[in-house]
């Protein structure tokens, strides 16, 4: 379903530069790839140190109660990019098509970077994209982004050390021997210099710190007494966090950074290390699950939002999830934005001013091990885990870790459940129950997520 076919009303936006302010707000969105809501410190992470991503949380605001669109990749950054849950979205699986790239977003489709370029924004995206490959009509420069650099296809993004990049749809030749990453956020740095007064929105879906595990220098975790890839995977964290403070440093006080996760953190790169990667890394940190797992573990993520003047210091308990974020920038630049989609902005959260909507309830579904589907209403949480499973329901509040099944308890909450799953979605001709093998990675014996 196209976002542009939902276009009925405009919203005037609440948010409205004063008189004096020069220009617009920069904004810059980075997304982390398969990081854990406990491995930072500022969510109560003890082991990898992340100072930068600390000091921004201080600066700012941290979110307890966000959300990913999805446990996987396209179908997260889909709900992402165009204010659409996976029950009406168009990527709702992590689905191969052709040689290079995923399923495509549509013709039309109206993105985070389309809304920002109306308002006037240079924009660009760097890192892994998952939403259509060179020529097809998800490709970025098709769906507002003004430059794009990095991987299009998010399988080919296993390899950090890859024979190529694309520029849009050029192929850049690499050496082989030149970490991507490094190039990436070079390449995003420089993308934020040369916007001058022009006012930009930066994408910024790092690969760090998905699996293939690969890292230039590993040394910091050297002396701990763990599997070389748990030490990989610390110091991929590390040096994103490092590079955070790179950008903090190079974008000026008049730009809202977001930091978030696309989902909860893997496990299967761990393959035989998984004991010893829960126990030493604790990446889920109190919550159940992981990537793929439509517990809270696979699905609640870091938010962190830093806007100096503009977003106070704290802690935010606002449950929010990624069909949000449309809305919410809209409001944030000051563009009226045509009532679509699943989001609420919670601009006014982060500006402190009165007028904050909630959501009656989240909803997800993934078709990536038979078809899965989970809820939140309140404090109520549902899971499906296939179409004949019984629902499982959880009480947040009381029982974050998801321990405690209360379905026998509460009939009347399993039936409400059960009527948000059915009416929460509609069909989708575009949606593929199979799961993908991972090409050229070394982890074929691995499906579902590229």
């Amino acid at each position: 379903m196209k976002c542009a076919l939902l276009l009925l009303a405009l919203v005037t936006p609440f948010f409205v530069l004063d008189a004096g302010e020069a220009r617009k707000p920069n904004v810059v969105l980075i997304l982390a790839d398969d990081l854990g809501y406990g491995d930072l410190g500022c969510y109560g992470g003890k082991v990898i140190p992340t100072p930068n991503l600390d000091r921004m949380a201080r600066e700012g605001m941290r979110f307890t109660q966000a959300y990913a669109g999805s446990a996987v990749c396209a179908p997260s950054r889909c709900a992402l990019m165009t204010g659409m849950h996976t029950g009406h979205g168009q990527v709702r699986a992590n689905t191969q098509v052709g040689p290079e790239g995923q399923q495509p977003l549509e013709s039309g489709t109206l993105t985070l970077a389309g809304v920002l370029k109306q308002a006037g924004y240079r924009t660009g995206a760097f890192g892994k994209w998952g939403l259509g490959g060179p020529g097809s009509s998800g490709e970025p420069s098709r769906v507002g982004f003004d430059e794009f650099f990095g991987y299009l296809d998010q399988a080919l993004a296993h390899e950090y050390y890859p024979p190529m990049l694309r520029r849009h749809s050029e192929a850049v030749p690499m050496d082989g021997k030149t970490y991507s990453h490094g190039a990436i956020f070079d390449a995003a740095l420089e993308f934020v210099r040369k916007s001058g007064s022009t006012p930009f929105f930066l994408y910024l879906p790092v690969c760090l710190p998905h699996g293939k595990l690969d890292v230039p220098d590993a040394a910091a975790f050297a002396e701990k007494r763990w599997s070389q890839p748990l030490k990989n995977y610390a110091a991929m964290v590390a040096l994103l966090d490092r590079d955070v403070g790179r950008l903090l440093e190079v974008v000026d006080e008049n730009t809202v950074v977001f930091f978030a996760s696309d989902n909860g953190p893997e496990v299967v790169y761990f393959q035989k290390l998984v004991p010893e990667y829960i126990r030493e890394l604790n990446s889920n940190g109190p919550l159940r699950g992981f990537k793929r797992d439509l517990y809270e573990g696979g699905i609640r993520v870091p938010l962190i939002v830093r806007w100096p003047g503009k977003v106070k210091p704290g802690v935010s308990g606002h449950v929010c999830a990624f069909w949000d974020f449309l809305p919410t920038l809209a409001e944030l630049v000051g563009q009226n934005l045509p009532e679509a989609g699943d989001g609420i902005s919670f601009a006014p959260t982060l500006l402190g001013v009165p007028g904050q909507r909630e959501h009656s309830h989240l909803y997800w579904e993934f078709h990536e091990r038979g078809f899965a589907q989970a809820v939140r209403f309140g404090d109520w949480k549902a899971i499906k885990r296939g179409p004949d499973a019984a629902v499982e329901l959880f009480d947040l509040g009381h029982d974050l870790g998801e321990t405690v099944d209360l379905a026998g308890r509460h009939p009347d909450h399993v039936a409400r459940a059960l009527a948000l799953f059915g009416s929460s979605r509609t069909e989708s001709p575009a949606i593929q129950l199979k799961s993908t093998v991972i090409r050229g990675s070394g982890y074929a014996d691995f499906r579902d997520e590229p």
